[in-house]
């Protein structure tokens, strides 16, 4: 029987050191002397500027380059994500991008929810199951010298911005201790334990509308403290687009920050995937759970002819309607022709239609 590899004493002596602090001195402190109003918004602003590093920055921006950014949002990303503790940025996204390729393999995925919640969530971080590191897949990152900086002088940057700089803030207000209980603290062990929920719960927890080839689920609980992260079956998906939350309701503050950027042309080349494929994706899971249930419940195969025909429709349709809508924003303000616009109205009316009765074969089939 193999033995399991080593701790790795710093990362659990930061993980169960702040954990200890942040239900026990934290509470404390408040009890006995209380906080001041300006050390809770210091601590909620400490924490908004992580979680968006490591979302915007360390994973989209980086891990996933699924859009570009000015210089002065990189160095602004990097900052804060060194706060966040979480590792180097070249580290941190290495580790994701194996994550991605190789999702759910036990061997080769860094934190494979397979492996159970309490590995993906921290286990893989306590003990010395990667071996030394390998960078390998991400030499890209290795030429920008703004990742390399923050590589190579990270330890510093997290002993200024996670010791030094909570204390130097609560001196400022008059609350240093309070400060850095929460400012520091608390802040950082809710930052670590945000991300963390993403590689575990986001495995667990939610719905799959878009694949069910791997463990990832969407869930819009998850996305509301951790920064639109809990979209996650559609993230790894379609993982190179700039935003997890597609729909106008979603909770996304990362694409929405990451839209603020480029209004103000800090970024650009923001990679977007066709609604059409993104739409086809639902229609093909669709059909793949209509079909098991129809199965599941020994219906007879004119249920499975009905669910393939109508499914059939409303591909061919949407087809229809995103190809002549794609044609039409090609065409230049004095091409536009009043035909052609009339022509997508009628289109996307049908598309709608179609999608309709599909809605309405599946509730029949729930009901059967």
């Amino acid at each position: 029987m193999n033995s399991k590899p080593p701790l790795i004493l710093i990362n659990t002596l930061i993980f169960s050191l702040t954990a200890l602090a942040a239900v026990t001195l934290a509470p404390l402190h408040g009890v006995l002397i209380g906080y001041q109003s300006e050390t809770l918004i210091l601590a909620f602003l400490f924490w908004a500027w992580n979680g968006l590093s490591i979302t915007a920055g360390y994973h989209r921006l980086w891990s996933h380059k699924a859009y570009s950014a000015h210089p002065a949002v990189q160095w602004f990303l990097a900052i804060g994500g060194a706060m966040a503790l979480q590792n180097s940025i070249l580290h941190w996204a290495s580790d994701h991008r194996r994550h991605h390729k190789f999702v759910d393999d036990d061997h080769k995925d860094p934190y494979s929810a397979s492996r159970g919640f309490w590995y993906s969530h921290i286990g893989w971080m306590l003990r010395n199951y990667q071996g030394e590191p390998d960078y390998t897949n991400a030499r890209d990152l290795q030429k920008n010298p703004i990742v390399m900086f923050q590589h190579r002088h990270y330890a510093l940057l997290v002993l200024v911005t996670n010791v030094i700089t909570p204390l130097a803030a609560g001196a400022l207000i008059g609350d240093i201790w309070g400060t850095f209980l929460m400012a520091g603290v608390v802040r950082l062990v809710a930052m670590h334990h945000g991300t963390f929920f993403i590689n575990s719960l986001a495995h667990i927890w939610g719905s799959q509308p878009y694949s069910d080839k791997q463990s990832s689920r969407d869930n819009g609980i998850l996305a509301l403290f951790t920064f639109g992260e809990g979209y996650h079956n559609f993230h790894h998906t379609f993982e190179h687009d700039w935003r997890n939350g597609i729909r106008w309701f979603h909770f996304d503050p990362t694409k929405w920050l990451i839209a603020l950027f480029a209004r103000f042309r800090l970024a650009n080349g923001l990679r977007e995937v066709p609604t059409e494929r993104i739409e086809t994706a639902r229609l093909q899971m669709q059909l793949k759970r209509s079909q098991a249930m129809a199965q599941d419940r020994g219906l007879s195969d004119e249920w499975l002819q009905q669910l393939e025909q109508q499914y059939q429709s409303v591909a061919e349709q949407m087809c229809e309607y995103y190809q002549a809508k794609q044609k039409l924003l090609k065409q230049t303000r004095a091409q536009l022709d009043a035909s052609a616009k009339t022509r997508l109205k009628e289109l996307k009316l049908c598309l709608r239609e179609q999608q309709q009765q599909w809605l309405k074969l599946r509730q029949q089939l729930a009901d059967a």
